[in-house]
């Protein structure tokens, strides 16, 4: 992997970037040796945090990992993507899409694929409101999402509540 380190108010010491390229270089058995790694590295406040993408030719393989230790939020992210390689695989690296990218050993090794089992379903009547609305629902139900039909554009949306404790907002695109 071909793996380019970028810091967000942090300087990048040879000592975090040794230690990434050396976290990251584990799943060079699953790229070919060109395969481009992003990572961004970024300090706010107590929060160590790190990036990592991989762009595909289809696909984008990514992790975030945050804790009060950068070298941990590395090995974090490393078996993240790790997990993620093995669990999604058969989606990843269909035998139709093309696989460059991948190293031939990766696309053609099974992996024990996890099912995806919804255990429960939830019903509720969608109403409309405005979106300042839906978010005070929200807090109110003690959620970090909400579904409703906002009363602006007649569409289902979804607030929800960001990790820096703002308020986000998903619309379709119709």
């Amino acid at each position: 992997m071909n793996i380019k380190i970028t810091g967000k108010n942090l300087e990048i010491t040879d000592a975090l970037r040794e230690a990434t390229e050396e976290r990251l270089s584990r799943l060079d058995r699953f790229f070919a040796p060109d395969t481009p790694a992003y990572v961004t590295m970024s300090v706010e406040k107590d929060r160590k945090k790190i990036e990592v993408t991989i762009p595909m030719k289809k696909n984008i393989i990514r992790s975030e990992q945050v804790s009060n230790d950068m070298y941990v939020s590395i090995g974090l992210v490393e078996e993240v993507i790790e997990r993620q390689l093995k669990k999604y695989k058969n989606k990843i690296v269909d035998k139709k899409q093309d696989a460059t990218g991948f190293k031939k050993e990766y696309v053609e090794k099974d992996y024990d694929e996890e099912d995806v089992n919804i255990i429960r379903t939830k019903r509720f009547e969608v109403k409309p409101m405005y979106p300042e609305d839906a978010c005070v629902q929200m807090e109110l139900l003690g959620h970090n999402f909400f579904v409703f039909m906002n009363a602006d554009t007649d569409k289902v949306s979804v607030v929800y509540k960001r990790k820096d404790g703002q308020y986000g907002m998903l619309e379709p695109d119709l």
